[in-house]
């Protein structure tokens, strides 16, 4: 399978990070670490549940904690997870949500755009600040408010979420 650009895109992807404070300071030096001890823990927690790691990118990001109500700027990898069905790698997030103490690890599958199971989109945007990002998500909170009550829904019981597919946790 290959994206838009015609890159390939990996079957499946874990997104955790091994931080659990809260980071408000996008120039935070905890977010310059290259991660690179919790990249063979997690190579090897892969391992331990049968898949095949694969190779893994540093990613700088945000994260909206539904639990505290709040974003924070977090730095995290993206694991490709090779030989495991969905299931499976589920299974690998949960472990590592409850390992390092997460409220969630964001998984992606790629599908084709028309797959009964596709509902949802990653986007790769060069050039996209982490802080650019942050300010854009909190900005958006008031219109996802707006189309939440239009729904009928009421915002306190709706859960919030930023992310890819599926969280774990």
């Amino acid at each position: 399978m290959r994206d838009r650009s015609g890159s390939p895109c990996p079957r499946r992807r874990g997104h955790p990070t091994d931080n659990t404070a809260i980071i408000t300071d996008p120039a935070a030096p905890r977010l310059r670490t290259r991660l690179t001890r919790f990249d063979h823990e997690v190579r090897g927690i892969i391992r331990a549940h049968g898949a095949k790691p694969g190779s893994s990118t540093l990613l700088d990001g945000v994260f909206w904690s539904d639990e505290l109500k709040q974003t924070t700027y977090e730095r995290s990898r993206a694991f490709e997870v090779n030989r495991v069905d969905p299931a499976g790698l589920r299974h690998i997030a949960d472990v590592i949500r409850k390992q390092y103490h997460q409220e969630s690890v964001l998984t992606f599958r790629c599908l084709p755009r028309d797959a009964p199971d596709t509902d949802a989109v990653e986007i790769q945007a060069p050039g996209v600040s982490p802080t650019r990002l942050h300010d854009a998500l909190l900005a958006d909170l008031p219109l996802a408010k707006k189309l939440t009550a239009e729904l009928g829904v009421d915002w306190d019981t709706a859960e919030v979420r930023y992310g890819d597919e599926e969280f774990v946790g």
